[in-house]
């Protein structure tokens, strides 16, 4: 054997002269081991690196092959070598496909979710015993594969208005109960409840298990949907899986579980993978979370976050009532020092001035309006004595009245025998005219 394998420096006299040392003493040389596996003991056991050495060889042996499946990892980054994970298209069983150079250059235009046909050769990798297939040749399977096909159903779909922003619906700020659509016994599960938990503790969940890959997939978690969409104490629904290759999220890309969201009027959230991996029910929930875990801190505030806005808010509030309180006190102290409170007599003396000036005002004006009008009374009072009728009869003049009481102011109107009535200074006399004649005739006689 080659001393590649470690047994080179080993010779028949260098091993021990009393028979083959037990096994686990040290490495023995390629005539003491046992040629076939059939003769192999617990005592005269094959070393690994000879197990590994054999399987080798047999696969060496194993002819090339065309062999065709589906990518779901494709990792060309490096020029010098590449790695794909290769999926059967029907059963659930995956090759781990490696090339060199020749072979990434023609696998970069390939993406996850291909249907191709890998030409290579079996190796094993003795540094692990690990069996892949080493490719030389990559090609595509016609142009139907299932990321076009979805591809075309989102377009469709997206072409009915299913994936508008107008359709999605608010999430609540405080649900009170959470409807959780994942698989039996999933980390997601788990995720969600402990991380919900911890920022809301008082929130409730029902919980719906349901296939989260396979055929049966899309039947249940429409199901789901539907279920808790009819229930009238879920809040909000999230639909949770955790990670897995694009073929183990296809079920999510079905059209019925897609329109069974879209059709959803309860919020639903959908957590599905991780962050890089994407299906149509992304686009048709009210909104997609990267990760359960993400999904948890998205649809429920954190308890500790509220108690501080609370308390941000009660602070303020105080801080602003504390604000007009003192505003209103220094007012008030301003009021009660000013001097018309202090001296409140002193609000007085202007208008108490101003009413003494008017009284004197009033009393000159009114002095010189009395004085004036007795004044006028008096001249006439002066006018009237002198004009007066009395002032004639004092002065030794008579007023003579007819008998039918009109004054008499020519002889001419009395005649011989006329009652007359003469009016004095002092009383009135009555008298019977004996004679008449005019002024000129009486001056004569």
């Amino acid at each position: 054997m080659s001393s590649a394998y470690g047994y080179g420096s080993l010779t028949r006299s260098a091993a021990p002269q009393q028979g083959m040392p037990p096994a686990g003493e040290g490495p023995k040389s390629p005539d003491q081991l046992p040629r076939l596996a059939r003769d192999t003991t617990a005592e005269n056991p094959w070393p690994v690196n000879i197990l590994s050495q054999k399987f080798h060889d047999s696969v060496a042996r194993w002819p090339e092959a065309w062999v065709e499946g589906q990518i779901v990892e494709i990792n060309m980054r490096r020029p010098t070598s590449g790695y794909i994970t290769l999926r059967d298209n029907f059963e659930e069983i995956s090759l781990p496909v490696m090339g060199f150079r020749t072979f990434v250059s023609k696998a970069r235009e390939f993406h996850q979710g291909d249907r191709v046909v890998i030409h290579g050769k079996p190796d094993i990798w003795m540094k692990a015993t690990r069996l892949s297939f080493v490719a030389d040749d990559i090609r595509r399977v016609g142009t139907g594969d299932l990321k076009a096909q979805i591809d075309e159903l989102r377009k469709k779909l997206k072409g009915e208005g299913l994936f508008d922003a107008e359709n999605k619906v608010p999430l609540p700020e405080f649900p009170a109960c959470i409807g959780l659509i994942c698989a039996p016994q999933a980390r997601a599960e788990g995720d969600v409840i402990t991380n919900v938990n911890l920022r809301w503790p008082i929130v409730q969940f029902k919980i719906v298990h349901a296939h989260v890959q396979g055929a049966q997939c899309p039947s249940d978690v429409i199901n789901a949907i539907q279920m808790l969409d009819q229930d009238p104490q879920v809040d909000v629904i999230i639909v949770a899986r955790g990670g897995g290759s694009f073929e183990d999220l296809i079920g999510f890309s079905d059209e019925g579980v897609v329109r069974a969201a879209a059709a959803c009027q309860t919020p639903l959230v959908s957590a599905v993978g991780h962050e890089d991996d994407w299906t149509l029910i992304d686009l048709a929930s009210d909104l997609r979370a990267s990760t359960p875990t993400d999904a948890a801190k998205r649809v429920v505030p954190d308890v500790r976050e509220q108690w501080q806005l609370i308390e941000s808010a009660r602070m303020q509030m105080h801080m602003r009532v504390s604000a007009r309180v003192d505003n209103e006190i220094r007012l008030i102290d301003g009021y009660a020092n000013r001097p018309s409170l202090t001296h409140p007599l002193t609000m007085l003396e202007p208008h108490q001035r101003f009413l003494d000036d008017a009284r004197q005002r009033m009393e000159r004006g009114l002095t010189r309006i009395v004085d004036d009008a007795s004044l006028t009374v008096e001249k006439l009072h002066a006018s009237l004595t002198a004009l007066s009728p009395q002032s004639t009869l004092n002065r030794g003049y008579a007023v003579v009245q007819g008998e039918d009481g009109r004054v008499v102011d020519d002889a001419r109107d009395v005649h011989i025998g006329d009652e007359l009535t003469l009016t004095l200074k002092h009383g009135v006399v009555v008298s019977q005219a004996t004679a008449v004649g005019d002024q000129q005739q009486s001056k004569s006689k």
